[in-house]
């Protein structure tokens, strides 16, 4: 009799051990099933850009020569703004830019030396005040004394013909790849 005491509490000790053991179970079971999803951002790039936005490793944000001068692209415009010389380009039509993407002259779009690509700026023409916000997509200009290069189109919008005094001011995180 003192046996089937033995057996019965030996049993009795398992089974409660069954039950916390499932009880723990289901518990994590229904706690994964209310966990929340990992986060997504709200607006992602088009797949033909993914990755590329603030990559500071894609080819085009390496450093780079022309005419036996080494460039360094910046890792971040977080804070840029500088003044310089603006000229226009346009006679490149269909060509590809830096980042591959096709040459619009009448696009909103620019090439700088050092921006990372792509960039969203505002070059404002200090001889009027006229502003346009355009996308820095290309490298360049390899000119002596400017800063940027603006797509025809973009000149146009801020009455640029030749040349003129910009100011261009990086707009933070709006790099729009539509253009």
């Amino acid at each position: 009799m003192h046996r089937q005491v033995t057996v019965f509490s030996f049993s009795r000790t398992y089974l409660q051990h069954g039950y916390i053991g499932l009880t723990l179970l289901l518990a994590g079971l229904i706690n994964g099933c209310v966990s929340e999803p990992p986060f997504q951002p709200f607006h992602q790039p088009p797949p033909a850009y993914k990755g590329a936005l603030n990559s500071h490793k894609a080819p085009y944000n390496r450093p780079y020569k022309v005419r036996g001068k080494t460039y360094y692209p910046l890792h971040s415009a977080e804070g840029y703004r500088e003044r310089g010389i603006a000229s226009w380009y346009g006679s490149e039509s269909g060509s590809r830019t830096a980042m591959g993407t096709r040459f619009k002259p009448g696009g909103l779009s620019a090439a700088h030396k050092t921006l990372p690509l792509p960039s969203r700026v505002r070059v404002t023409n200090l001889r009027n005040g006229l502003y346009v916000d355009v996308l820095v997509n290309d490298r360049g200009p390899f000119k002596k004394g400017r800063l940027i290069d603006l797509s025809e189109g973009a000149a146009k919008k801020i009455g640029l013909r030749g040349q003129a005094e910009v100011e261009v001011r990086y707009l933070e995180n709006q790099a729009s790849i539509n253009e």
